[in-house]
């Protein structure tokens, strides 16, 4: 039967260190009684650098595994160093703060085994009432909806420090953080590497002490964590978002000179400027999901697998017909460019002069560099889609 490994990083934590050891022996005595298919519980403290007597009062109780850091290093740092240290198939961490239940380990691992998943998460969000500040519980809920968002899976705690998984996954999500950023940081790898997460509604109190968690300097890292993580993962998700939002705002700079010219069949040189960056916008925003979809390419060759098969991108742009089309698109906006301009052009040949008006020339380069884009898009998709073809037949 599979063993259970209890990682408890504690900082400074004097004040709860020992109710907190005291609930986990309490739990290990009920996973064992209870025969939820877990032979043994080894618990782990991390002593991450503490100044008070955290250290001391766990040496009172020799049940548990005691690791010090000579200087503090962070909670992350502090709980990889007890996942290296642990002898459990399973692994489960939590705070030594009490804010998080400690008898909810016997959920969580009957949970684990019963629906066979990679991570069980305790979710504080899943219950109306919960102990946790309200600017926090904001933050939460956008982290978790940004992160649900992102993978395309609903979750609802993506933060939270009290979980239990399976240890043969870890070198599937290292690396990780070494501050409080871990546990975002673990979500988004779990998810982004399709392992069956389940979430399970767990207590949360008030902590006791100080709270080490600063919300706008840790809600930054948090943030940066997860944009960071996903971006390995799945970068077109961001610049195809960017992109569109470039093109998006193109469309709406080119209503007003667009419904100019079609009551006066005018364009007015005052109209330059906003035509300029019309322009530049759509130009950018191609080039910008051009190189999201590269990179997205790149990264299913790496990992041997598909990216998202189920989002947007996947479903309506890079399928195989689509792209054939996208590159038609681009051979016609070229096409079309030539032939708007073909007046000038001949001027220009013969005369080395031009003496059409600039939007002729606007619009041409516009069409001529959007339609170059579209092309170059269309073919270095097919040629990563060869190279993914000529993968999968010799693996």
């Amino acid at each position: 039967m599979p063993t259970l490994s209890i990682v408890i990083p504690a900082y400074n934590e004097e004040n709860s260190i020992g109710a907190t050891i005291q609930e986990v022996l309490a739990v290990k005595k009920e996973i064992l009684e209870t025969k939820i298919g877990i032979s043994e519980v080894e618990i782990i403290i991390v002593d991450d650098g503490s100044q008070d007597r955290t250290g001391e009062i766990v040496q009172d109780y020799p049940e548990v595994i005691l690791i010090h850091h000579g200087k503090n290093l962070g909670y992350g740092s502090a709980l990889k160093t007890g996942f290296d240290k642990a002898r459990g198939d399973y692994m489960g961490f939590l705070d030594a703060d009490g804010t998080y239940p400690a008898r909810a380990f016997l959920n969580l691992c009957r949970v684990l085994r019963e629906t066979n998943a990679d991570m069980v998460i305790g979710s504080r969000m899943i219950e109306k009432k919960t102990g946790m500040p309200f600017i926090r519980q904001i933050g939460n809920r956008f982290f978790a909806g940004l992160l649900s968002w992102i993978v395309e899976h609903k979750i609802t705690d993506s933060a939270s420090g009290m979980r239990v998984f399976k240890r043969s996954i870890l070198t599937r999500l290292y690396p990780l953080p070494d501050g409080l950023d871990l546990t975002p940081a673990m979500s988004t790898h779990a998810l982004h590497e399709g392992m069956k997460v389940v979430e399970v509604p767990i207590e949360y109190k008030e902590r006791v002490g100080k709270s080490k968690l600063h919300v706008i300097k840790d809600g930054l890292r948090f943030l940066s964590t997860i944009l960071h993580t996903a971006n390995l993962y799945n970068p077109l998700k961001f610049y195809g978002m960017m992109g569109l939002l470039m093109i998006f705002m193109g469309v709406l700079l080119g209503i007003m000179p667009v419904t100019y010219y079609i009551k006066l069949r005018e364009v007015e040189d005052w109209e330059i400027y906003r035509l300029f960056t019309i322009m530049v916008l759509f130009i950018t925003g191609i080039n910008i999901i051009t190189f999201g979809a590269f990179s997205n390419y790149i990264l299913s060759i790496m990992h041997r697998k598909e990216i998202h098969q189920r989002s947007f991108w996947s479903r309506y742009i890079f399928k195989p017909t689509i792209m054939k089309k996208i590159g038609l698109i681009g051979w016609l906006s070229i096409l079309s460019s030539i032939v708007l301009n073909k007046n000038t052009i001949y001027e220009y040949v013969t005369t080395q002069h031009i003496h059409v008006h600039w939007s002729y020339i606007l619009t041409g380069a516009t069409l001529f560099l959007t339609g170059v884009q579209l092309v170059m898009m269309s073919f270095i998709i097919k040629t990563l889609d060869n190279l993914k073809k000529r993968q999968n037949f010799f693996s």
